[in-house]
Parts: C-alpha cells; structure tokens; sequence
C-alpha cells in the first residue's frame, strides 16, 4: 500500500461494462473545488471483458486504473482500489454518479470538525438534482438497509447534518485509519448491503457515521443488475441482510429476532412465487400427485439465499466474534439510527398477514430503550470552553455510547455538532427543567445546579454529583480580597451548597485519592456513612469514586502557526514556557514572572506566555492577580519581550497548536489548602501534548510529577530555584527527554476512557445509595431502588400516527395501511 499523504483524498470507483458513465464520471471529478494535487482518482477495472480498461486509460490519463482478473463485485472492487490508493481519506463514487464541485470540501471540512467522525454520507440526487436519493439512512428488523425519502422531490438544502448508520455507497467518505481497522467492505457480501454492514460496523466501533448535506452527489440509476435476472438481485438482498443481521446484532437481540427474519424469507419466497403453502397438507386430498413442479426463481431466491447462509456460518462466526468482542456501542445505543424499523419492503397479498403474525409473536417491535442520562453544567458550551464545560462534555461523550444523553448548560450555548443532544435552561426555571428531570433515569450534575432548581431537591431519580472542584475551599482563596463578612458569606453558601448535594446524592465523584479522603469527611459528618452504606460496601467505592478529569486518546496535531513567528516579540527560536489555563488570584505567576525575567538575562530567548486571561463564562470576571502580574513584568521590564499575556481564552479545539509550538509547561502556586486537595487541570494538557513541565509542591499533581519524573518540581515561592528549574527544563536535553519519555508511559492512565471508568460503570446499572433509597421508600412508600429497569416508551400522538401512515403507505402500500389499522383496533380491544 503506498505511503499516506496526510489531507490528501483518494475517490475510488469500481467500473463494470460501464466505461462510458465512468468517464464521465472522472472528468465531472476535475471540476472539484480542490486542490489537484491533493486528489487521487483510482478506477478499479472489475473484470469487464469488454477493453473497459482501455477506453478508461485513453479518455483519462491522469487516473490510476487497477486491473482485478476476475469480478470481484462492488465490495471488493472498492477495497482493492483502497489498497492501491494513498489519501488521508478515501471517497467512494458509483461510476454512474457525478460529484457537485464541493462534494469532497463540503465532506473533509465535516471530518476536520470532529475526530469522532469516521465516515461521511454524502446527500444524494437523482441525475437532475430533482428527486431524493440520499438523505438519510434506515434498517428493518430484519437486516434490510433502506433509504427514507427516496424519490421523494429534493427541497433545497435537504434534511440537515446528522448521525446515520451508514451511507450510500455510491457516494460516500471514510477515514483512511478507520477504513483499515475495520478492513474494509466485507468481500462475502459482493454486492448489496455491504454499505449497510460497513456503517453498521462502524457505529458498533464507537465512530460517528455523519450525514452532511453540503457535499452533494448525482446518480443515474441504470438497473445493470436487472440485465442478469431479478431473483439474482432478490437473492442477494435476502442472503445479505441475514449476513449483516447475523454479524452484527448483540446476542440478546439476535436470538429474539433471527427466527423470525428467517421465518419471513420463507414467507416472502413463497409470496412472491404465488404458491399456496398448505397445498402438501394430507387434509388437501385428492387432486395434484405430481411429484414435481414449477417453481418461480424469485421463489428460490430466498431459499438459496438462507443456505447460503448455512453455508457461510462457520466464517460469519469467526467475523461475528471479532465484532461483538471489540464493539465499544450497544444495540440500544445505536437503535435510534435504525429509524423506522417497521418496514416491510414487500406487499404480496398473503406475506403482510405473516410479517404482522411474527411481529407480534416475537415481541419485535417493542425494543428496551436506553438508560436516559441529563447532565448538567453551570459554564458555557461551545468553541471556548474551561474545564467545568470541558468535563461535561466527555462525560456525555463517554455516556453516549450506550445511553441516551443530553447535556444541559444553565450558560450559553453555541451550535456544536454532538452525539447527544444539547439544550440551554436558565437558572432557575424550574419549570423547564421539570421537562428533564421527568425524562431522565439519571442526572449527573456539577455546580450549583441543585441549588437554583428545587425539583433537583426533591427529585426521586439517580443523582450522581461530579464534587471534582471542591469548591468551597477555592471561596477561601478567592475571596480573601473581599470584605470579611462578604468573604465568610461566600465561603458559608458554597459549603451549604455542597452540604445540601452531598446529602441528596447517590454517587459522588472526585478527582484524587486526596479529595477522596477529605470527602469521606465530609460525607460522614453528614451522617452518610452509616450501616446502610456500609453493610455492603466497607471500602464505600458505591458512594464515592476517583474520577480525575482526562485527556484526550488521539495525540493533539499542530494545524496552523499561533505563537513562534507569529506572536510580535515569539520568535521562531525561542523557547517558549506555556501557562496554559486561566490566572486565578490562589495562583502565583509572580514568583513565575520574577523568575523568568531572572533567566531571561543570561537566556534572552526565553519566553513565558499566560494562555487564557479572560475566562469563557461571562460571569467570572477578570481577577485582581491579572492585572497585577501585567503590572509587574511591565515594572521589571519583560512585559511583551520575555513575558506575554493571551487577551482572550483560547478555543479549546485550537488549543493543541499552542501546546505543540510550546517547550515546556508552567503551574506555580502558593502552599495553602486549596492547594492540597485541587487537581490541576492544566497538567493534562502538558501530558497530552508531551510537554515537560515545571510545578511547585503541594497538590496531588507535584507528586506524579515528583515520583515519575515528568519535569521538575519546586517548593512554593522560591524565585531562584525556579529560575533554575525553567533552564533546565528548556537547555537540557538529555533531562528533556527522559521526561518526555515517562510522560508517554504516564499519559495513558489519565485518557478520558480511563478516568471515567468509575462513572460509566455506574451507569451501567444506577441504582440510589443505599440510605437514600431507604429515605425514598419511607417518604413515598417505594421499594429501595426505586428505579425500574428503563422500558420503552412507544410515541403516541396524531403527528407520530399520520408519519407512520406515510411511511407504511410508501412501504407497502394501501393494504398494509389497512392492515395495521385493523390490527390496531384488535390489540386495543
């Protein structure tokens, strides 16, 4: 395989008898609005026999043509151009489609936005651009992928941008890396759904499949498959969808639903052949004794099709054990992009009856719904956001993959793209927030939230209180400044609001084995260490577990230039000192600031720069240690010559281009006893982007950092040792290395994955503590846990039955309207 080139796209397209359209297609892909020499076109020859090859290579000499010996079918043909390509992303086109001129822009810029994103769905056209193809993604109970609005007349910029469990095939993108770790299309599927079990693949992986509508497609539709028979087209389609149905449902679902999928090919078989399946019945005397007949081959079709998938079975075991041992979503977490389920894709006169008959019988329809999780935070959502924000947005992230998950901010909110929905209430309307409360099976809050919503009070579901930022000692410092009876005031609310949590929680997270212990104090004083949380728990993990704040797994990746040649004063040799994260007044960037400019005499090159200065959230105002330490590295003469200030907060997706122009990373801070108990969410920067660092003693991280050799630790206030620290920490390379080195051994433990392990074990099976639960039954006469196991709800309502009306008109025409109606008044008698 050759070498990738990073931002470069490889479109590959399979080519049958059909050299024409692929020409077409190739000079329609030179007037994309992208850089020529960051596109690669590969066509891949599938064995035409018709001198497709040479007509293909005359017309187009600029594309790379691979030459396969025999038909390897559209899967195949597509993981061989692949292999001979060398994009960052490769891109998929039938070769009777045309691409509109931002159809690759449209969909790399969609991949740049998200590192989640593993494939893109392009919207899809008809050769006019006047009726649906694409939009949209749907898969039937038994296996069957279909598209929802197809043929249906194009509106403008169609559906918007949204998660789906796969795309079409004739037009659509897929990371290289993800691709290659799923090994591509699935080759035994030749043909048919191999789009369908690809994306379903891929969202089982934990990869969001994204639909975006600005990247556009037009395709013709020829119907080659018809010139070969249409029961060969029927054959596949039922072989296929058992093939995907079998790889890739978790085992609970699939022996519900497997019987009954095979049940139905049978049903469909004999419907389409028109036969009459009691006609062997001894009680049908007399008449025919031929002990042959006449069977249609679209009958047979789906009869070969089920052995054939006998056949297989061996190798659909070993590609089902592989799936099912590293999938990372559940079913009920991917359920909602099946959409409509309830989609016969067939309307013979007797197989509606049979499909209703299996329905029913085997519970098809009525699939357990997801754990719903609200999670709340009191800082701003969207491109800038501090670590409040930061944190609830991996813990959604984390518990998306297999809950139901909305993340709420009681601040602003800007338009994210997520996999789980986003929502804004203002503090205090507890009316809104009823809305939530009642959906959720779970709440995960940090902050105030309980304090400025009473129905949070008195709420009877599972609360989980994220207590990362002990925040009434952080009053003590941050208030010192203000007048006394302002200053116990603030420290007096903050510890009455943590009281208040901690007394109504069922689950507490903190950030350290420090904050752990000094926690359980607390919790005990307030009576919630007692025979109830203790007879079953001595080590008390049920009631409060360590769930430091993380980084991200995939390594930060320098984008475009921000400091070293940019910054007037940042030269493009310097050696800068990175103060990543804002300044807070329990901070001490003076001694920090006094050091450097100390340093900076006998290293001129050395440069500080304080990253973030005014914070996100418009309702932290800047503090007095700001301006003070402006003042005094203007007063010592380094201010914007060896000391820079950033005027603004850094756009947390932009902050790795910072960290990586970065040498080395700073935190000072004075001895006191927020110190001790806080958890410096900087230093996870500095580990993410394998930064060596500089800290002075006294917090959980001083010790890591100590213990492991990640960079060099100094006591509290000593400017020389400081100054001294810092040069070393630049200049010695040996010493540099080596901390560079633990720090990639070290990083791994605090990966989000990692640090919330405690939390998504705990979702996995809420329950209230045990005191509470006891609490609940007494005051509302409830057993303890009073959370049931989540059962789905179906939808209800007139818009929700006229939908269903359009979508059983569409699929299976009037008669299976007036099926389900009947059947519908008899299950309601």
């Amino acid at each position: 395989m050759p070498k990738t080139r990073l931002g470069a796209v490889s479109v590959v397209l399979v080519n049958f008898r059909g050299a024409e359209d692929t020409i077409k297609a190739l000079e329609h892909l030179r007037m994309l609005d992208w850089p020529s020499d960051e596109i690669e076109l590969i066509v891949v020859e599938n064995a035409s026999g018709d001198g497709s090859s040479e007509a293909i290579r005359k017309a187009a000499p600029w594309v790379t043509v691979v030459e396969s010996s025999e038909n390897l079918g559209f899967a195949g043909g597509c993981n061989l151009g692949v292999a001979a390509s060398s994009g960052e992303f490769v891109a998929f086109l039938n070769s009777d489609a045309k691409p509109d001129s931002q159809w690759v822009r449209a969909a790399v810029s969609a991949f740049a936005g998200d590192p989640d994103i593993g494939a893109i769905a392009s919207r899809v056209l008809d050769w006019d651009g006047k009726n649906i193809d694409f939009v949209d993604a749907g898969l039937t109970w038994f296996g069957m992928g279909y598209k929802p609005l197809v043929g249906m007349p194009s509106k403008g910029e169609g559906p918007e941008a949204k998660d789906v469990l796969f795309g079409t095939g004739s037009a659509m993108f897929v990371r290289r890396e993800v691709f290659d770790a799923l090994d591509g299309f699935d080759e035994r599927f030749f043909m048919f759904f191999e789009d369908v079990d690809f994306g379903w693949r891929l969202n089982l992986k934990g990869w969001r499949f994204r639909y975006v509508p600005e990247s556009i497609a037009f395709h013709k539709h020829h119907g080659t498959v018809s010139k070969f028979g249409s029961f060969k087209e029927t054959y596949f389609l039922e072989r296929n969808a058992l093939f995907a149905l079998y790889k890739n449902l978790d085992q609970c679902n699939l022996d519900k639903t497997l019987p009954a999928a095979l049940a139905l090919t049978v049903r469909r078989s004999v419907d389409r052949g028109e036969l009459k399946s009691d006609s062997y019945d001894f009680r049908n005397l007399g008449g025919d004794t031929e002990l042959t007949e006449v069977i249609a081959k679209a009958s047979l079709a789906g009869v070969f099709a089920i052995d054939q998938f006998v056949s297989e079975l061996p190798a659909l075991i070993q590609a089902r054990d592989e799936i099912q041992s590293s999938r990372v979503k559940s079913d009920g977490a991917i359920w909602p992009l099946f959409r409509e389920i309830d989609a016969p894709s067939f309307s013979g006169p007797t197989f509606i009856d049979g499909y209703e008959n299996l329905v029913h019988a085997f519970n098809i329809l009525d699939q357990p719904r997801n754990t719903r999780v609200l999670i709340l935070t009191g800082d701003p959502l969207g491109v800038k956001m501090a670590g409040p924000a930061i944190r609830a947005w991996n813990m959604a992230l984390a518990l998306s993959q297999d809950h139901d998950v909305s993340l709420v901010t009681l601040s602003t909110l800007e338009a994210l793209d997520a996999p789980f929905t986003l929502h804004k209430i203002r503090p205090g309307d507890n009316r809104n927030f009823e809305r939530f409360e009642q959906w959720a099976d779970v709440i995960v809050f940090q902050g105030h939230a309980m304090a400025v919503f009473e129905t949070l009070q008195h709420t009877d579901k599972i609360v989980v209180v994220d207590i990362y930022d002990p925040m009434h000692l952080e009053q003590l410092e941050q208030g010192r400044e203000l007048p006394p009876a302002t200053w116990a005031k603030q420290v007096a609310d903050a510890t009455t609001v943590l009281n208040q949590q901690m007394s109504k929680g069922d689950f507490f997270l903190c950030a350290s084995d420090r904050q752990r212990h000094f926690y359980l104090g607390q919790l005990s004083a307030l009576g919630r260490i007692n025979p109830s949380t203790y007879a079953d728990d001595p080590d008390l993990e049920s009631l409060i577990a360590v769930a430091p704040f993380g980084l991200s797994s995939t390594p930060p990746r320098h984008e475009v230039q921000v400091l070293k040649g940019i910054r007037p004063g940042i030269n493009a040799d310097d050696k800068v000192l990175l103060w990543a994260g804002g300044l807070y007044n329990w901070f001490d960037p003076e001694t920090l600031i006094r050091a450097v400019a100390d340093l900076s005499k006998r290293r001129p090159t050395v440069r500080l720069f304080f990253q973030g200065t005014k914070h996100p959230h418009p309702g932290v105002p800047e503090m007095e240690i700001v301006s003070q330490s402006r003042e005094l590295a203007r007063s010592l003469g380094v201010l914007d010559s060896a000391v820079f200030f950033n005027e603004s907060w850094v756009d947390y997706s932009q902050r790795q281009n910072f960290l990586l122009e970065a040498d080395a990373g700073v935190s000072t801070h004075f001895a006191h006893v927020e110190t001790t108990f806080s958890f410096r969410t900087r230093i996870l920067d500095y580990l993410w982007a394998e930064l060596p660092m500089v800290v002075t003693d006294g917090d959980s991280f001083a010790e890591i950092i100590g213990a492991e050799n990640l960079g060099i630790v100094v006591q509290a206030g000593d400017e020389h040792a400081l100054s001294d620290a810092l040069e070393r920490i630049l200049f010695d390379t040996d010493f540099i290395q080596a901390a560079v080195d633990n720090i990639r051994r070290v990083r791994e433990e605090f990966e989000w994955e990692n640090t919330l392990a405690p939390l998504v074990e705990f979702v996995r099976n809420p329950r209230h503590a045990a005191d509470r639960g006891i609490a609940i039954r007494d005051e509302q006469n409830r057993g303890v846990g009073a959370l049931r196991a989540p059962q789905r709800r179906k939808p209800y309502g007139v818009r929700h039955d006229l939908d269903l009306v359009v979508h059983h008109l569409k699929n299976g025409g009037p008669r299976l309207v007036a099926i389900k109606v009947l059947n519908r008044i008899k299950r309601r008698r």
